[in-house]
């Protein structure tokens, strides 16, 4: 095996049109002669696309749904018009897979809301390297398509996978012996894998970042690249304030602190498999693909490190209080937490009083409802559905006024590098 291995994700803005491929494929160009392994997500927005497809289906709109597969092979066949001739053969393997979702839809109603979820959505990621591998080889690059789901193995938990670190890293090794010897670039899905009973499985939304480190740590790359659609890690989103600046050199600390509390330009997931390989992670532009972009490395100027603001909408805060008025204690904890993980919900914050236990997490109706019945058997229940949650990385200096602007308060925590505000909506 090749030791100087780089890995690229690319995630679904960077392949949303036809230029957007010729795009990645000038980028493509730039590292011509290196084995690279390219992580790629679903076009566009076709994992959302897919998503609707899924709940129309089982909500019982089953035309719906059709016409839904319809739009989206529309979507990707004027992508197909723009880069391939008409009688190329990427067009019946890309029929194919569309022809393949629409049949399974009908394995739906016999398995799980999850397992059928990550059965349509995974194809969003197959069409889309087909589509990218393809094109490649028509501008004369040496490449291979190969498929996620026969290295990636992971448990049964649909939506939201753990990894089998042993079996993945030995499926990867063994195939990459012979990857290079023939091929530059080796084309592959982000966010799906195989469950341990042998069922397309997913590893949580926005998961391909996490793929790519999954394939840097099997095979010790020299380096991971993700091409985003910004300058870098910024401190702030800039669609919330327009001051933003990039961050040019974090640790893989305080880079598992922003994904944590809710950044998005990096799956939470994604830092670690790194770290224990201590393999450097870039967060470039693939609009301006030259400039310098994020480095995330042992080495990070965390001691420089400026404001860095995390908003997340749409959250819940739910307080539990016991029935009796007792204290909460240790029993009512652990009760508590088994309840989060069954319905499997994430906290993202929570503050213990002598009462009562407040958390704060994504606002999901069906869970929400399902996790109230539960906790409503042992517990009183209070909650707002209508919060967000803003996390101030590096306080120093910096008023709430901005961020709250006349709303309510409910929740805060501090401390010595972090602040969290649950806010009311107003």
């Amino acid at each position: 095996m090749q030791s100087e291995i780089r890995v690229f994700k690319f995630g679904g803005a960077s392949v949303k049109d036809a230029a957007a491929v010729r795009n990645v494929a000038s980028i493509l160009k730039k590292y011509d002669n290196q084995n690279l392994v390219v992580v790629l997500s679903a076009m566009g927005k076709t994992t959302n696309a897919f998503e609707r497809i899924h709940q129309a289906y089982v909500s019982g709109e089953k035309s719906d749904a059709l016409k839904r597969i319809s739009e989206s092979k529309q979507f990707h066949d004027s992508i197909l018009d723009d880069l391939f001739a008409k009688d190329h053969p990427v067009r019946k393997i890309e029929s194919g897979l569309f022809s393949e979702l629409e049949a399974a839809l009908d394995v739906l109603p016999e398995i799980s809301f999850d397992k059928s979820y990550d059965r349509i959505v995974s194809f969003g990621e197959r069409i889309a390297t087909v589509i990218l591998a393809e094109y490649l080889k028509e501008s004369g690059f040496r490449t291979n398509l190969v498929a996620a789901g026969d290295f990636v193995i992971t448990d049964n938990t649909y939506r939201d996978a753990y990894v089998d670190w042993d079996e993945t890293g030995s499926r990867i090794q063994e195939a990459a012996q012979g990857w290079f010897e023939q091929t530059g670039i080796i084309i592959t899905q982000g966010f799906i894998g195989q469950s341990a009973e042998g069922c397309p499985i997913t590893l949580g939304r926005e998961g391909s970042d996490f793929s790519a480190a999954i394939f840097a740590h099997a095979l010790n790359a020299t380096e991971v690249i993700i091409w985003k659609d910004v300058p870098g890690i910024m401190n702030a989103d800039p669609k919330l304030i327009p001051e933003a600046i990039p961050l040019p050199h974090i640790s893989y600390r305080e880079a598992v602190e922003l994904a944590y509390y809710g950044a998005t330009v990096i799956h939470p997931k994604t830092i670690k498999p790194l770290e224990n390989k201590n393999i450097p992670l870039k967060v470039k532009s693939f609009i301006n693909p030259d400039g310098a972009g994020t480095t995330i490395d042992r080495n990070g100027d965390d001691d420089k490190a400026v404001p860095s603001y995390i908003f997340k909408f749409s959250q819940v805060l739910l307080s539990i209080l016991p029935r009796d008025f007792s204290f909460i204690n240790e029993k009512n904890m652990s009760e508590i937490f088994t309840m989060f993980s069954r319905n499997n919900i994430k906290v993202r914050l929570m503050q213990n009083s002598a009462v009562s236990f407040s958390v704060c997490f994504d606002y999901e109706p069906a869970k929400l409802q399902v996790l109230i019945e539960d906790l409503q058997k042992r517990f009183a229940v209070r909650y707002n559905d209508s919060v967000d949650m803003v996390t101030i990385r590096h306080y120093n200096n910096v008023s709430a006024e901005e961020f709250t602007k006349g709303r309510k308060i409910l929740l805060e925590q501090k401390s010595r590098s972090t602040w969290q505000m649950i806010i009311s909506k107003g």
